[in-house]
């Protein structure tokens, strides 16, 4: 029998209206599936702690309402359960929004899994940990810790699916073991059947990221074409109890499945292809294989899995310095020269000010993203003249005030800068720092309990 996992996020920010034409598909094709939203980065646990501190009831995707509320009664009806770290900071809260969605949608009965365990903060020494992937000559001492939270695997998830949840609300798990949960519970897969388990990892880290391995980031217009890119369609996985993985998307969507894409999304974030390691298995994708087995169609053969590490990655966010922003617009004839003495000048205020910050300027549409700090590129420029321009001063330093006040100085160029300044803007907004540890994994103990819409509404 073959089972369906659809993807209807890849991050924090997609596309609201993306599941609904993949919970379509999944409902015609009248196959056992499951829906999963992966909405989380590496600092996006950090700002859902953030707003948390602000308000007990925040800190989990803040769409997630306009998410579920058009496919949650579908997915309901036909028995599709729904996965997702969209819990984020606060999966409680996040399971009451959902409780109260369902309770005005006519379903006070439908269960709700509550996953936790991955916070760690305050619960494990930092310190005493290795460091994983980062730099370790950096002094975290003094910086405070704002988020720790732990990668954690598909098993609770998968016991919640066992447990009878229709919707299973987590924070940080990996990305794989939103889609490996559901296989493990379809297909009873045991937690040391590594090579199943190697198939549910590679139908995560290809639908994880969503449209991406259905054209989006993969098209280039004019070098890799897709039709309708407005309307991309959402990734689904066909996946066997034989061990076939076929990755494909709803009929009606734009977008294109093809070898191309398959591939680059394989080796998306791939460091080691022998060695992408998951907290359930270690997939081996060193003799993969890609077939294109129809139209929107591409079959996945040759993975291999291997024994889970003893670790879990452990991400701790911390609070960095301030980021300042301030922007202005010329345009006409001599947009260039007013452009670079803008930049000149709000450089200089910077200095004459004495603030302590650390600056740079770029001017958008000429060198915005491959420039230097000194402005290299947009200074030795002497190709065509531009008609229009927008200088941009970023300003960063640990006084918020320095920063909000360094920013302000693009406002300023509205009456005391060049002819035809005009569209000015500023923002302040704190930076994180993040880092990566590693623990072991019994260490982070983890569970799930189960509720009905109308115990938590």
């Amino acid at each position: 029998m073959t089972f369906l996992v659809g993807n209807g996020s890849g991050f924090s920010g997609d596309r609201v209206d993306a599941p609904v034409p993949v919970v379509r598909s999944l409902v015609a094709r009248g196959l056992p599936a499951a829906l999963f939203f992966e909405t989380l980065g590496e600092r996006t646990v950090a700002l859902a702690q953030l707003e948390r501190r602000r308000d007990p009831e925040a800190g989990y995707e803040p769409m997630l309402e306009r998410l579920l509320e058009p496919i949650l009664l579908d997915c309901h009806r036909h028995r599709i359960p729904i996965l997702g770290n969209f819990g984020a900071a606060n999966p409680p809260a996040a399971a009451r929004l959902i409780a109260r969605l369902a309770a005005r949608l006519g379903l006070p009965g439908l269960r709700i899994a509550i996953v936790e365990g991955d916070d760690v903060m305050g619960r494990i020494a930092l310190d005493q940990l290795p460091v994983h992937e980062a730099d370790g000559s950096l002094d975290m001492r003094t910086a405070r810790l704002i988020a720790a939270n732990a990668y954690i695997g598909a098993e609770p998830l998968a016991a919640a699916l066992a447990a009878g949840a229709d919707v299973v609300v987590a924070g940080r798990t990996s990305d794989p073991a939103l889609a490996i949960a559901p296989l493990m519970h379809h297909f009873g897969w045991g937690p040391d059947d590594w090579q199943a388990l190697a198939i549910g990892a590679a139908c995560g880290h290809l639908l994880e990221c969503g449209s991406q391995v259905t054209g989006g980031v993969f098209w280039d217009p004019g070098f890799k074409d897709i039709p309708d890119p407005a309307n991309i369609g959402f990734p689904i996985a066909e996946v066997t109890a034989e061990g076939g993985l076929t990755i494909t998307k709803p009929e009606g969507t734009g977008g294109i499945v093809d070898l191309r894409t398959v591939k680059e999304q394989l080796l998306y974030e791939l460091h080691d292809p022998a060695r992408y390691i998951t907290p359930d298995v270690v997939l081996d994708i060193t003799g993969c294989h890609l077939e294109q087995a129809g139209p929107d169609r591409v079959a996945v053969h040759g993975l291999r899995g291997h024994a889970r590490p003893e670790t879990l990655k452990v991400t701790a966010c911390f609070e960095g310095s301030w980021l300042g922003e301030g922007e202005v617009s010329v345009a006409g004839p001599n947009a260039l020269a007013r452009a670079r003495a803008t930049a000149d000048v709000l450089l200089r205020r910077l200095e004459m000010r004495g603030l302590p910050v650390r600056a740079r300027a770029d001017l958008i549409g000429l060198a915005s993203v491959l420039d230097s700090d000194a402005g290299t590129l947009w200074r030795g420029y002497d190709g065509p003249e531009p008609p229009e321009l927008r200088i941009r001063l970023a300003a960063e330093g640990p006084d918020r005030d320095a920063v909000d006040q360094a920013a302000r100085e693009a406002l300023a160029m509205l009456c005391c800068g060049t002819a035809g300044t005009g569209g000015a803007r500023w923002r302040v907004t704190p930076r994180i720092l993040t880092r990566s540890y590693l623990v072991l994994r019994e260490r982070v103990p983890t569970r799930f309990t189960l509720h009905s819409a109308a115990e938590l509404a």
